[in-house]
């Protein structure tokens, strides 16, 4: 470092004519707040700060600098100015535009027009107007807009990118699009890009698109952007087609891409998808961000390999908060509430502080476990040692740790108990309790509530006939069935998907779109045959119709999981793995006839349901059966 200062020093205080390019590279080099004092104390020592260029250009670092704690000190030395040049106080705007405090950017510039001599440039603006954004301040940033075209920086691109971002931050899309449409002939790539943003986190795809398509040239942040806003606005399949597009292009992908296909692939349980996307940051050398490792921990996750999932976590240097919490809520996700609950120790210990998403992995941890007395300890703990007030999520968690151990009655206490207004999905959990426990009364008395509650949801109609159905009352079945039908209500189409062959294959139950429906339903039959030989017998309680014991098998046999797990069989090799995405939760009569598969073909089969991982095999299951 002193080696480093007096190459630094000599360069600017004894050369006659210093060279700017040096100047120019000192914020690059002191790139922490702690380097950044480390020089100034040399400063100091030799008797320097007069030396308005080092001075200068050390503002100019604390501008660059992440720490959120370098404000008050750029505030202090650029108070030790006498006479200060429009440079050091657009390095000060800069700093108060990153902070928490970006109305105080609007403030210093009001000081330059008044009292500073060195007039603002265009670079003053960007940051001014990036702060006006920050701070919702339309109306001081309306007047400086009209400061700029008074002061003949209308046509200046970087400011024009800066407007447009900051009129969609104020007042929306219309404003932004304003700008960018008058003086078209005044745009760069990242005026494009800007507007192109714009568009994406308005929900505007379609107009996005077009917008991409018209393009006069594109990089990686054009391409990032559409890949962003296709995830965010729920076009998955779009995102991975964007994906494989940029990929041919012979850029060098950046940080938001790899994360935004790693959600992608752990949304919709892609493994091969996002094990592409892990190998592409292997070959290009890419640096495991907190924010990249996070991103892989989750899809390793949700794809149900928990073990690499646990390796990846391990090896990481840097752990963020939410890292902590992903790798929670994957192990609670798996049913590894043991691990899930000792991590949350470590993380206690390590000095971290749980949020309320913390709480959620663990709560749902001790429900997808049944440990109803861990439960209630993490749940207490959570309001009298953290102060973190119970919401939805948390109080879902309870009541269908109760509701699944046979707690009905302290369920339905704790929901009447809530501080805040019970979201119908609650009573929905117990009705699905109710169910499962023979409570047809009590089940009767909740599915008329809910149905009252919200008469257009398809789901309630259904649990209400499910507990009609297990205690065989046809014709009340049957009076809901036709109530529902009346109030044209729909149930949620169930749908499994399995990766194989490069390709994502989507079932629905009695599904014969597929191009090798044939030999499909012939391995069905193959596995019926199997199965009924090692003494199983199907539970048909699921359907819901008053027909014929056989036709009810037959329902049973076309669920959508079963004919994705066939096909799995169809195309995958001896022993490997198969692996379902399923949107809703799995049937008992599914469950238990892949238990049986899983020994039967000798095959592992990882099913991800609407409720939690199960890992068949060797006839079991990690649920233990209770999901």
């Amino acid at each position: 470092m002193v080696l480093h200062f007096f190459f630094f020093f000599f360069m600017f205080a004894y050369k006659p004519k210093p060279t700017p390019k040096p100047l120019l590279c000192l914020p690059q080099q002191l790139s922490s707040l702690d380097q950044i004092k480390q020089s100034h104390a040399q400063i100091i020592v030799l008797g320097q700060t007069n030396n308005g260029k080092l001075m200068s250009h050390l503002l100019a670092s604390l501008a660059l600098s992440q720490s959120a704690l370098a404000l008050h000190y750029s505030l202090a030395i650029y108070r030790s100015f006498t006479h200060p040049s429009v440079f050091v106080t657009n390095n000060m705007i800069r700093c108060f535009a990153k902070s928490e405090s970006p109305r105080q950017t609007i403030t210093l510039y009001s000081l330059i027009l008044r009292k500073i001599d060195a007039k603002p440039n265009n670079h003053t603006f960007t940051f001014v107007f990036q702060a006006c954004c920050k701070a919702l301040a339309l109306f001081e940033g309306a007047q400086i807009h009209a400061h700029v075209v008074k002061l003949g920086f209308g046509c200046d691109v970087f400011i024009r990118n800066a407007l447009i971002n900051f009129y969609y931050g104020s007042c929306g899309l219309e404003c932004s699009r304003r700008v960018f449409e008058e003086n078209s002939h005044v745009r760069d790539l990242v005026t494009w890009n800007t507007m192109l943003a714009c568009f994406v986190r308005d929900g505007q795809i379609g107009v996005a698109e077009n917008m991409f398509d018209e393009m006069p040239e594109r990089d990686v942040v054009s391409w990032s952007t559409m890949v962003m806003g296709y995830v965010q606005n729920g076009y998955l399949e779009e995102a991975l087609d964007c994906f494989r597009a940029v990929t041919n292009t012979g850029l060098r992908l950046n940080e938001a891409i790899l994360v935004s296909v790693l959600s992608v692939s752990a949304q919709l349980g892609l493994l091969d998808r996002g094990k592409l996307v892990h190998s592409l940051v292997y070959s290009m050398n890419f640096p495991i961000t907190a924010s990249l490792g996070t991103s892989l921990i989750d899809m390793y996750a949700k794809c149900g390999c928990i073990e690499e999932s646990k390796l990846l976590f391990d090896s990481m240097r840097r752990k963020e908060v939410w890292t902590w919490n992903v790798m929670i809520c994957g192990l609670a996700a798996h049913g590894l509430a043991k691990e899930a609950l000792k991590l949350f120790e470590e993380f206690i210990d390590k000095g971290f502080a749980p949020a309320s998403v913390t709480f959620v992995g663990v709560l749902s941890g001790c429900s997808r476990a049944g440990v109803v007395r861990e439960g209630r300890h993490y749940f207490k703990l959570m309001r009298e040692s953290y102060g973190i007030e119970p919401e939805m999520e948390h109080y879902g968690c309870m009541v269908d740790l109760l509701s699944r151990s046979g707690l009905v009655d302290e369920a339905i206490d704790l929901i009447e108990n809530m501080k805040i207004s019970p979201d119908p999905v609650l009573w929905a959990t117990v009705l699905g309790a109710c169910k499962l426990h023979g409570h047809i009364e009590l089940g009767e008395k909740i599915g008329k509530k809910l149905i009252q509650l919200d008469p257009n949801h398809g789901g309630h109609y259904v649990q209400l006939s499910g507990v009609y159905a297990k205690a065989r009352k046809w014709e009340e079945v049957v009076r809901v069935r036709r109530l529902m039908s009346e109030r044209n209500t729909n149930k949620a189409v169930g749908w499994s998907l399995i990766e194989a062959q490069g390709k994502v294959h989507k079932f629905v139950a009695g599904d014969r779109d597929h191009e090798r429906v044939a030999e499909i339903y012939k391995m069905l039959e193959l596995i019926t045959t199997l199965v009924a030989k090692t003494g199983y017998t199907p539970n048909i309680s699921s359907v819901l119709h008053d027909i014929g014991e056989e036709e009810k098998e037959t329902v049973i046999i076309e669920h959508s999981e079963r004919l994705a797990i066939a096909y799995g069989l169809l195309v995958t090799g001896v022993g490997d793995c198969i692996r379902v995405v399923k949107n809703l939760r799995v049937c008992e009569d599914c469950h238990e006839v892949t238990k049986i598969i899983s020994k039967v073909f000798e095959r592992e089969i990882i099913v991800r349901d609407g409720s939690r991982f199960h890992h068949f095999k060797e006839g079991k299951c990690s649920c233990h059966d209770f999901w």
